[in-house]
């Protein structure tokens, strides 16, 4: 057989047929009838034929058949579509397009993702940290001062993040974090006889990744039908700051006693996230990341007497760290765009400073007894959070 032009049927078919004599107008009949028949039975088995299907011609050495007669070969299958820009499909128009708001991978039939890529969030922290066993000095006047009287409030802080998803199958991200707790303490009175004082703890904490994901499935926020479960790698550069302060107010003798610790973290780090889709539109997910980190570790101590600066000592140390931590939270999906979370974040941190390790045994305190950092110590810095995400 030969392919043909569609458009001979209407032109040729009509004109041939009004020259036939009726002998042979009787054969064609029957043989038309055949034809028919063939035809009828390959719709059947293939569907309705289209217009853009193509057409072949019998081929007749002979000439006993007036041409053309046509048989409609059935339509093809479908070629999948990879890139937008080859493709006839209309992103405006195609309903999946329009759903998820993109434009770059829309198959069929077997659609890749064309899901948002952009995702941010924001959220509200409310975290404490534990304390190390403490110090005990003696102040002016035999008042005794004891660091472990000033407690670690519950005050609240933020966190922001911000990222991007690459890939045909969206399966590779890189994303942005930072968030902070600020002013974790309160403030202690302290009296020994007629001697008084305030003991006055104030901490803060800041952190700052980049991370880059890699999802071994579907992204967790779309999963669909019986798959429940999906696990992310990631990998990143993480930046992590804790800072303690402990001042001391004294009478008498106007004493003013600070010292303040820094611990900086920072270096590479690894980790994961697991998602677990337990009810339709509702996940539980949990993110866990370590980290091996340098820290550059400064201690600032100082003492006035009267308004007069009797010391100011600033001393430093760098040693590894590690980090680790954990976030365990529950999601509602309340539309592709938007999820809802609540959650709580526990973070360990150790082989750090703090200031109640470089407290002296005397206030007012010598410059000389002041010098020097001390470290070896850890802390746990946890609490909840809740917040929204949303997908652009």
């Amino acid at each position: 057989m030969s392919p043909v032009p569609n458009r001979s049927l209407a032109s040729t078919a009509r004109p041939e047929l009004s020259r036939c004599r009726p002998g042979f107008r009787f054969r064609l009949l029957a043989i038309g009838s055949v034809l028919t028949a063939t035809i009828l039975c390959g719709m059947h088995r293939s569907g309705t034929v289209t217009a853009a299907e193509t057409v072949y011609a019998i081929d007749d050495p002979a000439g006993s058949l007036p041409p053309p007669l046509y048989i409609p070969q059935p339509e093809a299958d479908r070629a999948i579509i990879i890139d937008m820009a080859d493709s006839p499909l209309d992103p405006a128009a195609d309903p999946w397009c329009q759903r998820y708001g993109g434009t770059s991978s829309c198959i069929a039939p077997s659609r890749l993702p064309c899901w948002p890529r952009w995702f941010a969030s924001a959220t509200g922290l409310v975290m404490t940290r534990s304390l190390p066993s403490g110090s005990t000095s003696t102040g002016p006047g035999g008042l005794t001062v004891s660091t472990r009287t000033a407690d670690a409030s519950w005050p609240g802080g933020v966190d922001l993040r911000v990222g991007r998803w690459f890939g045909e199958e969206q399966r590779q991200a890189v994303e942005l974090i930072y968030w902070g707790v600020y002013n974790i303490g309160s403030t202690a009175p302290q009296q020994t006889g007629p001697a008084s004082g305030a003991l006055t703890r104030s901490d803060l904490v800041n952190d700052v990744e980049i991370n880059w994901l890699y999802s071994l499935g579907d992204r967790p926020e779309f999963h669909t039908g019986n798959r429940r479960i999906n696990w992310m790698w990631l990998a990143g550069f993480r930046f992590f700051q804790l800072e303690d302060d402990l001042a001391l107010i004294a009478v008498p003798g106007d004493i003013d006693f600070d010292v303040t610790t820094n611990n900086n973290l920072f270096g590479g780090q690894f980790g994961g996230r697991f998602d677990w889709s337990f009810a339709p539109r509702f996940r539980f997910a949990v993110v866990p990341k370590f980290l091996l980190a340098g820290n550059a570790i400064s201690s600032l101590a100082t003492n006035s007497t009267g308004g007069t600066t009797t010391a100011d000592v600033r001393s430093t140390l760098g040693v590894f760290s590690w980090l680790g931590s954990v976030d365990t939270s529950i999601a509602w999906d309340i539309s592709d765009r938007w999820s809802l979370w609540i959650g709580y974040r526990v973070v360990g941190v150790g082989n750090i400073a703090q200031a109640d390790e470089q407290w002296p045994a005397t206030i007012p305190a010598a410059a000389a007894s002041l010098q020097g950092v001390t470290a070896g110590s850890d802390s746990i810095i946890h609490g909840g959070f809740a917040g929204f995400e949303s997908r652009y």
